[in-house]
């Protein structure tokens, strides 16, 4: 009896997914090193309150006090958390993108709006689980830490040890429905924006090639639509995730306290850091991505 045969679409979504897992990798490590003093900045606003806990006033406040206080590589603080999450979740958002679209193609290897929209999304809520919500919560609580009078973690290890003493596995997976929700969104925005672009200047022409700087260009534009369609799904996460979200019994308690006691517009606070983070971020990552790719369709056959 002969062994069964992998079919086509099978061979080649798994292919596809194990490139875009590599490629995604490499693209995450280098992306966060670019931007990560904007995430920095984002997040302490965010964590800003109103009244006498209030301590920016603005990004310009932040990047000084904390330059003033810290050093320039205040900036930095949390990185080695980022740099190390960073690589297997963008493996893992890449990776399961590249899985569901081909998946998801018809049989003429067309990908509808709705179905690249899904795997944007698939691949957004993947990426969440795997890599994205421990990493938050433990950049989130490093930064919060800093902006205690005794700040109480040593270093990555020392911080990720007290968590896991103190809270156990839970202690880092905080915001979880939040995070999955907000990456979900996040990269079905992202993915749908990007390559509607590029089949706009492309005509849907799969043998043409879209320039790195219009990639870039495009990035830039789908990265500001996901920041616009979910900032206050970011707000609620980040105070989920910070050393104070003893205080909310969950995502929805959070959200009420905050348009109550805040009002509306919390929702956005941050959104300008972020606008930038992300704008430069998402550019910067589906051009080295694109590139990565480009090589690896070259070489690997």
């Amino acid at each position: 009896m002969q062994p069964p045969v992998p079919s086509p679409v099978a061979a080649n979504s798994g292919e596809k997914g194990l490139k875009g897992i590599i490629a995604g990798g490499i693209t995450g490590g280098l992306e966060i090193l670019i931007t990560y003093p904007t995430e920095f900045v984002k997040t302490q606003l965010q964590l800003d309150e109103k009244g006498e806990l209030k301590k920016f006033n603005g990004i310009a406040d932040c990047v000084t006090k904390t330059v003033k206080n810290k050093g320039f590589f205040g900036l930095y603080r949390g990185l080695s958390v980022l740099l190390l999450g960073s690589i297997p979740k963008s493996a893992a958002r890449f990776g399961a993108f590249e899985f569901y679209s081909t998946k998801m193609r018809g049989d003429g290897g067309e990908l509808t709006m709705t179905k690249r929209f899904f795997s944007g999304m698939l691949a957004g809520m993947t990426e969440a689980v795997v890599a994205v919500t421990p990493m938050e919560t433990i950049k989130v609580r490093f930064i919060s830490d800093q902006r205690s009078a005794k700040p109480k973690y040593k270093g990555l290890f020392h911080g990720i040890g007290q968590i896991f003493k103190s809270e156990g596995i839970g202690g880092i997976y905080k915001g979880l429905p939040a995070t999955v929700v907000k990456q979900g969104s996040n990269q079905a925005i992202r993915f749908f924006v990007l390559f509607s672009l590029k089949d706009l200047y492309t005509g849907k022409d799969r043998t043409k090639s879209v320039p790195k700087v219009l990639v870039g260009i495009f990035g830039a534009i789908a990265g500001a639509a996901s920041v616009f369609g979910n900032n206050p799904i970011d707000v609620v996460k980040t105070r989920m995730q910070s050393l104070d979200a003893a205080k909310y019994k969950n995502s929805v308690d959070c959200a009420l306290k905050i348009i109550r006691h805040e009002g509306p517009m919390a929702f956005y606070k941050g959104t300008v850091p972020r606008l930038g983070r992300v704008c430069l971020d998402v550019a910067i990552t589906f051009m080295i991505y694109d590139s990565i790719m480009d090589l690896f369709n070259l070489v690997w056959k």
